[in-house]
């Protein structure tokens, strides 16, 4: 059974419980099973050697996750090959692929934390209460380590997108 964080974060100002280690600058970013469709699956290793930014939604639906994820994509234009910017929710891959058709959102890969929860579990990002990832960002380097991270005090606020990409464009 994985460490709970009690109380971790709040979700409009109620504590709720994130399963999972807090992931500090320095780790090891750790792997994770993650659904890109039905049938086919993701891990970390599928992006060897690239710049990662990973920005995490609750559900691609809202209006703060679709800001973010919109966000991040507007700045991959600028950030080049070597960065892949992945969103990870556990909206099923039917719906990403709806929302990124009607948002034109084409320089995000988006990736289902659906069905096993590796991702939340491993990232420390699964919301015991309510089933969906705590939002937060993680800049991984082309080795896996983490350069910058970001864990929200609370759901539904903004991550901080300038610091997140500076993080980016320092390692890119």
């Amino acid at each position: 059974m994985s460490q709970a964080r009690n109380g971790a974060a709040t979700f409009k100002g109620n504590p709720i419980t994130l399963i999972g280690p807090e992931l500090k600058v320095g780790d090891q970013a750790p792997d994770f099973q993650i659904n890109k469709n039905l049938l086919e699956n993701a891990s970390l290793s599928d992006f060897a050697g690239k710049v990662k930014l990973i920005s995490v939604v609750p559900s691609i639906d809202t209006g703060v996750c679709d800001a973010q994820t919109r966000r991040f994509n507007e700045a991959a234009s600028n950030l080049g090959d070597n960065v892949v910017i992945i969103t990870v929710s556990v909206d099923l891959p039917f719906a990403q692929s709806r929302w990124c058709g009607a948002a034109g959102v084409d320089r995000v890969v988006l990736l289902s934390d659906y069905k096993s929860h590796s991702f939340g579990d491993a990232y420390g990002v699964y919301i015991q209460e309510l089933g969906l990832d705590m939002r937060s960002i993680f800049v991984l380097d082309a080795n896996n380590t983490i350069k910058y991270v970001e864990y929200l005090g609370e759901m539904t606020e903004h991550p901080n997108y300038e610091a997140a990409i500076d993080a980016v464009k320092a390692l890119a």
